[in-house]
């Protein structure tokens, strides 16, 4: 079966067949089938009205599920976004960020999803809608293991709520690859830092990714960053990561990565601190 609904109502209708799977961008979804049928069916989500676009919902921007990374790319968000940005520029090639979707990114559950550590840094959520009504979770409860996430069968992502940040919020984001572009992360580190008239750090938000089966926050560094006036980076501990646990893959080792985050931690919160 392949189903193109126009509606939200008709999506999810055609999300209750039996293994039903989603599709925007497919830049995801085909990959993974290349050799073999598709054997489950399809409902194409990118024809519904309304699914794409960065709106301002009162205390959110609201990013339409079917938003794809060049349309983050040249929106004109607040500075706390820029971390989100330079994500969306990390995203595969130019030709994957036409396509690729901010929910497909999410839907995927990579531990290497580009996307995940600024927006768990901007303390995003989760819209989803089913035939019995919509729901909202955080993002860090939505994805909730390695390839997993919290959709229920006939559920489909509708939006990422971010709430408004504070207009002295800045961002930064760092990724470790084996090449500029084209590459599957390392490691990625995430920042929100927003700053008092003084200089001093009001509040912090720090994230690292492809370091556990789901990106993490890094609370204990959050609340030690708060009321430093001096240089973030200096800051950053081994003791701060205890909450990660990389591996070792092809890529590199789980070593290497603990190593890599203290050096991109910094770096990020660095650039959101304005002290790179």
């Amino acid at each position: 079966m392949y189903a193109r609904p126009r509606t939200i109502e008709e999506a999810t209708r055609a999300m209750a067949a039996e293994g039903a799977l989603a599709v925007c961008g497919g830049t995801d979804v085909y990959p993974a089938h290349v050799g073999r049928p598709l054997s489950r069916p399809l409902v194409d989500l990118s024809r519904i009205e309304g699914l794409r676009g960065i709106g301002d919902a009162g205390d959110v921007f609201r990013f339409g599920a079917a938003t794809t990374w060049s349309d983050i790319l040249r929106a004109p968000l607040p500075a706390a976004f820029d971390g989100l940005k330079a994500a969306a520029r990390e995203v595969g090639s130019v030709q994957i960020q036409n396509r690729g979707t901010i929910a497909g990114n999410l839907c995927n559950a990579s531990p290497a999803a580009d996307g995940v550590p600024p927006l768990l840094s901007l303390d995003a959520r989760v819209e989803l809608a089913a035939q019995g009504g919509r729901r909202v979770l955080p993002l860090s409860a939505f994805i909730t293991g390695y390839r997993r996430t919290a959709l229920a069968p006939g559920e489909i992502v509708t939006a990422v709520l971010v709430p408004k940040p504070s207009p002295a919020a800045r961002a930064g984001f760092v990724k470790l690859g084996a090449r500029r572009y084209l590459v599957i992360s390392i490691l990625m580190a995430a920042a929100v830092v927003e700053k008092d008239a003084g200089g001093r750090i009001l509040r912090a938000a720090v994230a690292v990714g492809a370091a556990s089966p789901v990106a993490q926050r890094l609370p204990e560094l959050e609340a030690d960053l708060r009321g430093l006036a001096g240089t973030p980076s200096a800051l950053v501990a081994p003791r701060h990561l205890l909450g990660l646990s990389p591996i070792d893959d092809v890529r590199a080792t789980a070593a290497y990565r603990l190593e890599a985050a203290l050096s991109a931690i910094g770096e990020a919160l660095d650039m959101a601190a304005g002290a790179a």
